[in-house]
Order: structure tokens, then sequence, then C-alpha cells
């Protein structure tokens, strides 16, 4: 080969369109980590003001104190994984999920998990709380990018086809179904609705058929029937959820008190610290309400401007993760991420407005807990890591645009 051939030529316009470029990347970094800086102290903010009680102390400051060691932990979690290459979350990505599923298994059992309302769903180390089944919000998606990257590309018209059902079996049955399991024996089926749609997304996106996935959500309907029939309270919160859109009288507690406290605070709110509806009458107000809390005290406003602010978060994250489509593995495992953090901000949004049934789902940044808050955090990391993924690291699938647009029409 000519030596001349296989030198790079530069011009003052590519290397203008690389400055332009490298500043456009800048920009959107810094509009990520700061809508992120945002939320993230808004939600501590708000967690210690939905805390406070008519006399305040020593609860009102464990609950700050707590959160602010949480949220310390997740920023050096986050700094870390958005500092380390991909192929190390990638070689990583098989232990990582096994110890998952070990975990959840491990908080099942009596010496070890914590039983709280019927529920065992932790680990209690003293005073502080850890949520095993918020990790595979991560290492599903991860775990599921890495099987399928196992996949030669020859053989992926057998995987795609709706007849090849034991590498489906494979793949759903055992990367999403065990745990999935799992969890519902905890019990929490919100959750488990929750990681199974992270790992649907993930392989969606990766080049899995829609058809499979209605097949297969049709042969599980009479399994959710099963579950309603002998989990009573589920069917009660759904019946409740209708019986409000006829008269506002018959909803349940949480939807009145919700609603209640976010139109107590009318365009500009009563001001930080000054809500009555946290007070015993809004339950949950610095966890799963704690969005109803911010419409009391700081107004329709600002309840307005954080929907806007995880549009951006998604829209930045997104165009971050065009620079990693070199990398296949990096690409949808950003996405699978980048979409459970908005649809948990959704749904959480959803149902503190009543737009959707009740369901103990935190607003991600924004509500109080451990777990949940370094997981998310973590997951910010990911993303921003996944968007730094190079071609020299391993070499890996381009993932096109309109290919990614064909999968999600087949």
């Amino acid at each position: 080969m000519d030596d001349r051939s296989a030198m790079t030529t530069t011009t003052p316009e590519t290397d203008s369109k690389q400055l332009d470029a490298e500043a456009t990347d800048a920009t959107l970094s810094l509009v990520y980590v700061c809508v992120i800086a945002f939320l993230s102290g808004l939600g501590l903010l708000m967690v210690y003001s939905a805390s406070l009680t008519t006399r305040t102390g020593q609860v009102d400051e464990t609950f700050i104190l707590k959160q602010i060691t949480f949220l310390i932990a997740g920023v050096v979690v986050a700094m870390i994984c958005a500092k380390m290459p991909v192929i190390v979350w990638k070689r990583a990505a098989p232990a990582l999920f096994v110890a998952s599923v070990v975990l959840i298994l491990l908080v099942l059992i009596p010496p070890f998990g914590a039983s709280v309302n019927g529920a065992r769903r932790w680990f209690r180390f003293g005073g502080v709380s850890f949520q095993p089944s918020e990790l595979l919000k991560i290492t599903l998606p991860m775990a599921l990018c890495w099987l399928l990257g196992k996949v030669p590309e020859a053989k992926w018209g057998e995987w795609r086809s709706l007849l090849s059902w034991k590498s489906s079996a494979v793949v759903v049955g055992g990367t999403i179904g065990l745990p999935m399991m799992l969890i519902v024996m905890e019990p929490d089926l919100g959750t488990a609705l929750f990681v199974a749609t992270g790992g649907v997304i993930a392989l969606i996106v990766w080049g899995w058929s829609v058809r499979l996935f209605l097949f297969g959500g049709l042969a599980m309907l009479p399994l959710v029937g099963l579950g309603l029939i002998l989990k009573p309270y589920q069917m009660k919160r759904i019946t409740g959820f209708f019986d409000a859109i006829q008269d506002i009288s018959n909803a349940p507690y949480q939807l009145k008190q919700s609603l209640i406290t976010l139109g107590s605070g009318g365009l500009w709110g009563v001001g930080l610290g000054r809500g009555t509806q946290k007070l015993s009458f809004l339950p949950e107000a610095n966890n799963d309400f704690v969005f109803a809390v911010i419409g009391e005290e700081l107004g329709l406003l600002v309840t307005l401007c954080i929907p806007i602010l995880w549009v951006i978060f998604f829209v930045t994250g997104l165009s971050m993760l065009q620079r990693a489509k070199e990398d296949r593995f990096a690409f949808v495992l950003g996405f699978t991420l980048l979409c459970q953090i908005v649809m948990q901000a959704l749904i959480n949004t959803a149902v503190v407005t009543a737009l959707v049934p009740p369901k103990g789902i935190s607003h991600p940044l924004l509500s109080y807990g451990g777990s949940n808050l370094v997981v998310t955090l973590m997951a910010c990391g990911l993303i921003y890591g996944c968007g730094r993924a190079m071609k020299t690291q391993e070499p890996a699938e381009v993932v096109d645009d309109e290919d990614v647009t064909e999968r999600l029409a087949a």
C-alpha cells in the first residue's frame, strides 16, 4: 500500500468541523451534568422540606443527613462509572448480573432480608437500608447486551424469528424471567414490571422483533390475572382509580391528598417549608409524593419546569450517545438506561397527578431513598461513559439510525 494513501490529510475545513464537533460535545456534556446537578439539588432541598414536622428535631436532621450521604456516594459512583472504559463493563456484565440475582435471593431469606409491612425487599445495616432489586435496573440491560453481543451476526435471522423459541427462552426466560419472578416474590410487582420493561427496551433496540413481545405479553395475561386475584389490593388500586374518574370522593386516600396538595400551591406556591399537607396528611411526602410537595410549596410553574428538565436530560443524553454508535453494546446500554430514568420520572409524575393508578415508585433524583438515588446517579454516569465510547476499545458493530427505526416498526 502506498504510504501516501495511508496518511490522513487534514484541511482547515476539517479542522474547523472537528473543533465545532468538540465544542458541541462539550456543551451537551455541560448541559447534561447541569440538569442532573439541578434536579439532585432540588431533591435534597425538597426532601428536607417534606420531612419537616410541626416540631423540628433529630428525625428531620436524620433524613437530610442520610440523603446528603447517599448523594455524595452517588456522585462518587457516577464519576467512576463515567470514567470507566465501556469494555470493562462489557467484561464484568455476567458477574454483575449474577451477583444482583444472588443478592435478591438472599434478601428473601429471613436472617438476611428485613421485612417491612409484609414485604421483604431490603437489607438493613444499622440505620441504612439497601434494596438489591434496584441494581437490576443496570445489570439486567448490561447482561442482555453482553449476551446478545455473543450471537454471531449470521444467526440473527434465526434469533429474531418467531419460530426460534429455544433461543428466545434462553434470553427472555432466563435473563429476564428469573429475576422478575424473584422480585415478585418479595413482593414488588411494580419493580418487577419496570425491570422487565428495561430488558424489553434493550432487546428491541438491539434488533428483536416487537411482535415477539406482543405474543409473550398475551401469553402472560393469565399470570397477571392470577396475580390480581391472589393480591386483591392490586385490583383495588385499579378499581379505585377508575372510581375516582367518575367521582373524586370515591378516590383512594393517597390520590385525594396528592391532588389536594398540588392544588394548594397555586401558580407560585405557598413558600418553601410552609406546606401543610406533608404534616401527616400526604403519605410518603418525602418519597413517592415529593412531586406533590413541590407543587404546593413552589407552585405550578416549578412543577412544569421539572418535566421540561427531563426532556432536556433525555435529548442531551441521546445526543451524547450518538458518538457511541460504533460500539453497539455502549449505545444500546446507554439508551436503555436513559429511557428507564425518564420513564420512571414520567410514571411517578403520572401517579401523583392521578393519570394512572397509584403505584409506589419514586421520582429519580427528587425522592428520598438511598438505593434509588445511588443507582440513578450510577446510571447517569454510565450513560455519560457510554457516550464517550471510542472505536479503539474493541471492534464493534455500527448501529444505524434507519436500522433502529426499522426494528422498532417491525
